[in-house]
């Protein structure tokens, strides 16, 4: 695996027009806007796959999510990334994401957008070591309840509540 810093990424400005590229790293540290995606994944019983990311993560390591999903590489389509990233991250082959809504996320000088989809897979999983620590299937229940007790990463905790006012026909974004 190569360097997750060294991965070139798509810079965009605040209305999401590329307006150049760099490696992760320098995005990061120069705070640059940039292409997130999530994918939020339920089985055949409706429920979430929630995961801890790995300690190794640029961003976030640790902390738990609801959504797979990550950045977009430079000249890559969402849907391509979404596509590549829930196979990649959960160790499978064939997901269908459908896409939700779009949204600019920004916390502590850092700013993404971020197109989010929901996918539901029935098959196993085998998620990369190098992004996942722990993973489960969760209902919504045990979800609104671990949104409590554990800590979630920032960018998917917004798109987490994103996603349940988008599901009840509210505007997202």
């Amino acid at each position: 695996m190569t360097n997750p810093a060294d991965e070139v990424l798509d810079v965009v400005d605040a209305q999401d027009r590329v307006i150049g590229t760099a490696p992760r790293g320098e995005v990061y540290r120069r705070r640059l806007t940039h292409r997130c995606v999530f994918i939020l994944v339920r089985d055949a019983e409706g429920r979430i796959f929630t995961h801890r990311r790995a300690a190794g993560k640029l961003y976030a390591p640790g902390t738990y999510d609801c959504f797979v999903g990550g950045v977009v590489g430079a000249g890559e389509t969402y849907a391509e990334a979404a596509v590549r990233e829930a196979e990649e991250e959960m160790g499978v082959s064939g997901i269908v994401p459908v896409r939700l809504f779009k949204f600019l996320f920004e916390e502590d000088g850092l700013s993404w957008w971020c197109d989010t989809y929901e996918a539901r897979w029935d098959g196993p999983v085998s998620p990369q070591v190098e992004e996942v620590d722990w993973h489960g299937w969760l209902t919504e229940e045990e979800l609104t309840q671990r949104l409590t007790e554990w800590q979630f990463v920032p960018d998917g905790l917004q798109a987490y509540r994103h996603y349940l006012t988008h599901r009840a026909g509210g505007r997202v974004g």
